[in-house]
């Protein structure tokens, strides 16, 4: 019989959201599970929204992560995907129903069965399933998932900028296949960030004319060597006038109060604005007729199914995409500066914890 797996993990202490060394257990391997031994884990802003309490109540201490990738230690007797040594990857869930009608369609993400998908961390589960009895995440030495839920990653993408693409990357990737962008239309990207700069690889890759929106006329060079073909500074007036309805879709990853307004001025009728950023209420000061005019479209976008996610890395690694990120040590004092640089968006563009190399297991 499998024994409990111990796991090493830096986990936020409580709603401060500061990092703290902290043992827990994963569980023993079943049939269907595969023990992943991490290597690197991806740090998204979203890992500070749930371990601070801001998208609600957590039991502490959280590990938080759902960037992960690592080399495969154990799998189990039922697991034929994989086998040891393979390169794995972990994203945002890790289970759902898997009888709805969306887990059927590949779209575990909209899990419309009871409890929905289960995030990565931070979500309530049997104790059979997750010790604690909540999930932990990729802050960690180790991971045990059902290989149902995990990523194949090739070879030659087991670097640290990989990681980022198990969020970041599908978060662009999917909504650019749900809506069919083809080669030779034009993308707007709002915001150059962690989102954002993989929206406009991605873009690039599939033969789109990307132009990048930002506040920041500096972010201008990196842009254009990432593929942007033009760039708009957001708070310059005439040269968005100039942008006016030049644009099929728009791909918004901005996720702080603004008024959207200013960009669905520079879709072309019948345009699309992605939105992956959470923008509140009032975003839209006009209303529906800021969409009935020009038959605009306003479509929101969650992550990825694990089929899209696995198509995503294939067409990463087929066009050598990667993210941009910083290397950090696995340590409590270097994830709360990170934090810290996430928030202030200086960080160019993804952070990622070096958790095979720099992990301390006393």
């Amino acid at each position: 019989m499998s024994s409990l797996i111990p796991c090493k993990t830096l986990s936020a202490k409580d709603a401060s959201g500061k990092m703290i060394r902290h043992d827990i257990n994963r569980r023993a391997l079943g049939a269907n599970d595969i023990h992943i031994k991490i290597s690197y884990s991806g740090v998204c802003h979203s890992d500070i929204h749930t371990a601070r309490g801001e998208w609600g109540p957590k039991v502490y201490p959280l590990c938080v992560g759902h960037e992960i990738l690592g080399r495969v230690e154990q799998v189990g007797p039922n697991v034929a995907s994989f086998k040891v040594g393979d390169i794995a990857g972990v994203g945002c869930f890790t289970n759902s129903c898997q009888h709805c009608d969306e887990c059927k369609e590949g779209e575990e993400q909209y899990c419309s069965g009871e409890g929905g998908m289960h995030g990565t961390y931070g979500s309530v589960r049997p104790e059979e399933l997750h010790p604690g009895g909540v999930s932990q995440g990729g802050y960690a030495s180790d991971f045990v998932v059902d290989a149902n839920y995990a990523i194949r990653i090739p070879e030659k993408m087991n670097v640290a900028a990989c990681a980022p693409l198990l969020c970041a990357g599908i978060t662009c990737y999917s909504p650019f296949k749900t809506h069919n962008i083809q080669a030779g239309q034009s993308l707007g990207v709002v915001g150059l960030g962690g989102l954002g700069h993989m929206a406009v690889k991605i873009g690039n890759a599939l033969g789109c004319k990307v132009t990048v929106f930002s506040r920041s006329p500096g972010k201008e060079a990196l842009a254009r060597e990432m593929g942007a073909s033009n760039f708009v500074v957001s708070t310059d007036e005439t040269a968005m006038k100039a942008a006016a309805k030049t644009q099929h879709f728009i791909y918004n990853s901005i996720a702080f109060p603004h008024d959207i307004q200013p960009y669905l001025n520079c879709l072309k009728a019948r345009g699309t604005i992605i939105m992956v950023g959470g923008v509140p209420a009032g975003a839209m000061p006009k209303g529906s007729f800021a969409l009935i005019g020009r038959g605009l479209r306003v479509a929101g976008s969650c992550i990825g199914g694990i089929r899209q996610t696995q198509e995503m890395i294939d067409f990463c690694a087929e066009h050598d995409l990667l993210a941009e990120i910083e290397l950090i040590e696995a340590s409590p004092e270097a994830v709360d500066a990170a934090w810290e640089r996430c928030i202030k968006s200086d960080v160019k563009f993804r952070f990622v914890i070096d958790t095979a190399n720099t992990m301390k297991m006393e």
